[in-house]
């Protein structure tokens, strides 16, 4: 059933806890924000909660801190940030609970708009502490949740909260929720699902899941290595899961009694190191050399996979092609991104799981040809695994009639 949103219920001057995944990325030593792209995707849920005149207590994680404070892990950039998006000006906290916290939530108006600070700070945060959880809903007459990436952690301010104050989604989530939903359930067809990554084991669960559903399968990227070791043939010095040779090798075996279109690499991109800058060649799948290693798809492999998703409908991407973030390495990503977009734009719905993927769609420029960007990346997977997602699990649903 589907949630509550932010869009379902009257919130009229009500003081809101919106939990926002503002976990951005910095330019290397400097607290300038590279990528904002986080931001912009909530900004539609604080947009309607302002224009009903909502008081809004923002909370999210930024980073790893382990339970410290980390300088180079405040929020006040991002609530510069948020606050030149708006025109408003954010009041940014030095706790995300406390005394300070609580006074100066009590003297807000419509409206105003107060940034907490990282709630990573606190080991209690990841910990679901219910004190903590207690302290962040005592803020609020009701909560929001618009983390789409946090949603896979049962975290206080993802789960704890709710068992102290009624909580709804934001409109973010509500996409992130139908638009996987939609793959999943009601896909047009024929549905195309493109893997890739450096790890079989981080996609075996979601494979498995989609190989009744999946019309045609891709798998690219370092994990292709996995499933030619489990073809028999020879991978050099590629990244190869021992373990997993077995499960990729029954993973093709399913899609062909199943009658799915799985296709491997023909061709691929090697090194004879792993670096930006080594000695590469394009080469069958059949003769990698000795010492050479899997970073990129190869030409024909690209021309192959583009002509396969031609038929497509609907698409799913998790995973690159390569070793994308080297240039050398990201022509299987980028022409593949490229074939994607125009399907987009050709009417398919094209859905692009979050991670290094959509990084690499965002550095592309290509965000805005695809249906939905998603932005969690181990949040998309889980829900496409068939996991259910404790951020989600806890909201309100909507009742019939």
């Amino acid at each position: 059933m589907a949630k509550l949103t932010v869009s379902d219920v009257d919130l009229t001057g009500k003081t809101v806890l919106v939990r926002v995944d503002f976990n951005v990325t910095f330019h290397p030593g400097t607290n300038e924000i590279a990528d904002d792209s986080r931001i912009d995707a909530t900004l539609p849920t604080l947009q309607r909660l302002l224009s009903q005149d909502c008081k809004l207590v923002l909370c999210s994680h930024l980073g790893r801190p382990n339970g410290k404070e980390v300088d180079s892990l405040r929020m006040a950039p991002v609530s510069q940030r948020l606050s030149e998006k708006l025109s408003i000006d954010v009041l940014q906290m030095s706790d995300s609970i406390g005394s300070e916290v609580s006074s100066n939530v009590k003297a807000m108006n419509p409206r105003d708009i107060i940034m907490l600070e990282n709630l990573r700070f606190h080991p209690e945060e990841e910990a679901n502490d219910p004190n903590f959880s207690k302290s962040l809903a005592s803020l609020a007459e009701i909560y929001v949740n618009d983390a789409f990436g946090a949603a896979h952690r049962a975290h206080a301010s993802t789960e704890g909260v709710t068992h102290y104050v009624d909580a709804i989604s934001g409109l973010l989530m509500a996409r992130e929720l139908t638009m996987l939903s939609r793959v999943l359930e009601s896909p047009k067809r024929p549905l195309a699902a493109i893997f890739g990554g450096a790890k079989v084991s981080d996609k075996l669960l979601i494979l498995r899941n989609l190989m009744t559903k999946a019309d045609i399968i891709l798998v690219g990227g370092g994990m292709a290595a996995t499933f030619l070791r489990a073809k028999g043939l020879s991978t050099g010095n590629s990244l190869v899961e021992e373990d997993l040779i077995g499960p990729a090798r029954e993973v093709i075996n399913s899609a062909q009694s199943l009658g799915v279109d799985l296709l491997l690499p023909t061709d691929f991109i090697v090194s004879n190191a792993f670096a930006k800058d080594a000695d590469h060649c394009n080469v069958s799948a059949s003769s990698i050399p000795s010492g050479w290693q899997v970073m990129d798809i190869g030409q024909m492999t690209v021309k192959s996979y583009s002509a396969a998703l031609q038929p497509a409908q609907t698409i799913l991407w998790n995973g690159t092609q390569g070793v994308s973030e080297w240039s050398s390495f990201a022509n299987g990503t980028k022409s593949i991104a490229t074939a994607v977009a125009a399907k987009t734009n050709a009417g398919a719905t094209t859905l692009i799981g979050g991670g290094s993927t959509a990084e690499a769609i965002y550095e592309m420029g290509l965000a805005g040809n695809m249906s939905h960007v998603s932005t969690g990346g181990g949040a998309s997977l889980e829900f496409l695994e068939g996991k259910p997602l404790p951020g989600v699990a806890v909201l309100l649903e909507q009742q019939d009639g």
